[in-house]
């Protein structure tokens, strides 16, 4: 018998495979996708609703003027960092006990996610501190912490871009993903362990918000930039999840053959 005789009941075990799993997957891939479609259009009422507040509800502060409503994108979207920092440790802490691709791609979604909203936290601070401070930078212990917090997650993003994807280099990031999580509680205490001038947004020295429709408006921020972390966070977990099926499928692929004729 040849050796394509002797590929063609595997040929035929993949196709029906696949087949089956497409017919499986058909009804909560829709589902999934209707759910996704819905977050997504929450989070999009929800950021047209804080841009609504902050353009024509809220009231102007009187010290620091138009500038402070950096506040309502600049807190929440530090909220959300944290939110993607978490999914990265999670994943990559389930990665390391489970060693499966789901908690591999939670790890590197929430990493991209982290990323994204830590980046928008390091250009809205300066711009805030510009008016408030004098100066775009300073060394100030939660800017400081919030910045190693962002180069962490960078360098997970960019060694799962450019570096391969055996078991080892996986373990490596995942290891890198639980430690940068060890950050996240000393950027939040930060400012009472070692001082500093950043200010506490709801209630504390220099940024308070003592208007009811600021609260709304925070809240509505905090609201719209949960909502888009999470619309990110699953969009970036289907599509690696997606990635890596189908480099699974074209690898089964090549080793029947099919790949080759």
């Amino acid at each position: 018998m040849g050796a394509n005789d002797e590929r063609a009941p595997r040929r035929v075990a993949l196709a029906a495979s696949g087949d089956a799993a497409r017919r499986g997957a058909g009804g909560a891939s829709g589902a999934s996708t209707i759910a996704f479609s819905v977050l997504l259009a929450a989070s999009a009422l929800a950021i047209i609703g804080t841009l609504h507040f902050v353009a024509y509800v809220v009231p102007t502060e009187a010290s620091m003027g138009v500038v402070q409503k950096i506040f309502y994108f600049h807190a929440p979207a530090g909220y959300a960092m944290y939110l993607g920092a978490t999914a990265c440790f999670i994943g990559s802490a389930g990665y390391l006990a489970r060693g499966t691709q789901w908690w591999d791609s939670l790890a590197k979604a929430g990493a991209q996610v982290a990323v994204a909203m830590g980046l928008i936290v390091l250009i809205t601070g300066p711009l805030w501190a510009a008016k408030a401070w004098g100066v775009y930078w300073t060394w100030d212990p939660r800017l400081t912490t919030s910045l190693l917090s962002v180069l962490i997650y960078i360098a997970y993003v960019v060694l799962r871009a450019f570096t391969g994807d055996s078991e080892a280099e996986r373990k490596f990031a995942a290891a890198l993903g639980v430690l940068g999580a060890a950050n996240l509680p000393i950027i939040h205490y930060s400012v009472k362990m070692w001082g500093g001038n950043h200010p506490t947004v709801i209630t504390g020295k220099g940024g308070g918000l003592g208007h009811p429709d600021m609260k709304l408006a925070l809240g509505f921020g905090f609201l719209s930039f949960t909502l888009l972390s999470l619309a990110l966070l699953w969009s970036r977990l289907r599509v690696d999840l997606a990635s890596a099926r189908l480099a699974e499928l074209e690898q089964e692929a090549l080793e029947v053959g099919i790949g080759e004729d």
